[in-house]
Parts: C-alpha cells; sequence; structure tokens
C-alpha cells in the first residue's frame, strides 16, 4: 500500500471517529468465507461507502474499489471518492464529485459527512411521506438509522409493517428481510 494512501485511510478514519462512524475494511474484517459475500454484507450494514483512488494502486485494485463503490451506490448508500492529486478519475464518473487528498482535505471531507448527517432528516421525511409504500418508507427508515443509530426509527420501521398488514408475509419476503436492520 502506497504511504500516502496510508495517510488518505487515516485521515478519513480521523475525521469519521469525530462525527462517530466506526470505519470498517473488508480486509481487516475476517469471517473464513466468500469474500464477495462479506464485502456485501459490510456494505449493506454502513451507511457511507468511501473509495479511495490513488496512482499507485494497481488496477485489479482499483477495479475493485469501483465495483465495491458501484454496489453501494446500488444499495442507496452515501458515497464519496477520495482520490490522491495525480491520480486519475474514470471516464464514466466524471461528473461525479470527489475530494482530492490535499491541504483542504480534512474541510472538504467533514462537509461531506455534514451534508451526509443532513441526509438523514430527508429519509425520515420521505418515509413519513411515502406510508401507503411500506417497503420504500422502510427502506429510508433504514437509512436514517443507519447514518443517526437512533433506534426509534426500527421502530417506525416494525410499526410500518404492522400497520400494512404484511407480518404474515413469508420471513424471507422483501418486506421481512428489509425491516431487519
Amino acid at each position: 500500500m502506497p504511504r500516502q494512501a496510508i495517510k488518505m485511510r487515516e485521515s478519513i478514519t480521523k475525521i469519521c471517529r469525530r462525527y462517530n462512524y466506526k470505519v470498517i475494511d473488508a480486509a481487516i474484517e475476517v469471517t473464513g468465507r466468500d469474500f464477495l459475500l462479506k464485502i456485501w454484507k459490510l456494505i449493506a450494514s454502513t451507511p457511507i461507502s468511501v473509495a479511495i483512488n490513488h496512482e499507485e494502486f494497481p488496477l485489479p485494485t482499483i477495479m475493485n474499489i469501483y465495483y465495491e463503490l458501484g454496489i453501494a451506490r446500488t444499495m442507496g448508500k452515501e458515497t464519496m471518492i477520495v482520490k490522491s492529486i495525480q491520480s486519475i478519475h474514470p471516464s464514466d464518473l466524471i461528473r461525479d464529485e470527489y475530494i482530492e487528498f490535499n491541504k483542504n482535505f480534512d474541510a472538504e471531507f467533514s462537509k461531506f459527512l455534514d451534508h451526509v448527517n443532513a441526509q438523514a432528516e430527508h429519509y425520515e421525511l420521505m418515509a413519513e411521506q411515502l406510508e401507503n409504500n411500506p417497503l420504500l418508507s422502510i427502506d429510508y427508515l433504514k437509512r436514517a438509522y443507519l447514518i443517526t443509530g437512533n433506534v426509534k426509527l426500527k421502530k417506525k420501521a416494525m410499526a410500518l409493517l404492522k400497520n400494512a398488514k404484511l407480518k404474515k408475509r413469508a420471513k424471507n419476503s422483501v418486506e421481512m428481510l428489509a425491516v431487519r436492520f
């Protein structure tokens, strides 16, 4: 791992701790199971996914990073790309915002986390407005919960499930799986 990439990760971790976010890295978690399945589960359990791009990363590593970023976006996670100054931003993501690891990094990454925290309120509001669509409402409550850790949001999701009279659905139905967070 390039020295600067290690510094990038350390800076991200330090700032995340100030916001009470625990940084999880799939390489650190050891499950003894399929690595890709582990990555999917870790992404599902987090509110934010940060991709680090450095010019010294080999191409297979960069491909994995952007694959994981795609998974996170598909799951509706808040995402950010943190890149070294000389790394190349992929052409498919040219319109995406990113944060360069430079002298302004701490302030810029903190702004991103402030935005994520504000999103939690928006997600809770969306959940309330979509009460006639329990599955989507539960998804928004889960997003807000992952950001805030507010247990009341879990209770709201369970109440939605109960009021929608979906409790008798199969244990592996989409609604029952969605409400387990």
